[in-house]
């Protein structure tokens, strides 16, 4: 059965979608911005900083779940500008120091709120 994931420790979706589905024990995290959950406003002035609100919102979401980055076999990094591949993959592979998930990396025009990353990414829970 399909279940909703929502916690208030990782921003409100600021579209239809949820920040999670769980199905048959595989969850399926919506991509995070860097946007503080308490105030939705932007944190971070280059991509490493927003990188690393990305991963703390991620990281909530992946508990709210009852899961966790040690889960995570899956991650797409979508990139303002390549040139910040090397910061942001600083930043993320911090949380994955061994066995890390299977990823892309790819960078696109424009994002939400153009910010400089997004993250999202695929874990199971059982």
């Amino acid at each position: 059965m399909k279940k909703i994931i929502s916690t208030p420790n990782a921003p409100a979706a600021i579209g239809p979608y949820s920040q999670a589905v769980e199905l048959n024990g595989v969850l399926y995290c919506s991509g995070q911005i860097p946007l503080d959950p308490k105030t939705m406003e932007l944190v971070g002035e280059n991509a490493a900083e927003q990188a690393k609100q990305v991963m703390k919102n991620l990281e909530a979401v992946l508990e709210e779940a009852g899961t966790d980055f040690s889960r995570v076999v899956k991650c797409s990094i979508f990139l303002d500008d390549m040139a910040d591949f090397v910061s942001v993959n600083e930043v993320y592979g911090a949380y994955f120091p061994s066995e890390p998930p299977a990823r892309e990396t790819v960078a696109v025009q424009t994002l939400p709120k153009s910010v400089l990353v997004e993250i999202s990414c695929i874990a199971y829970t059982s």
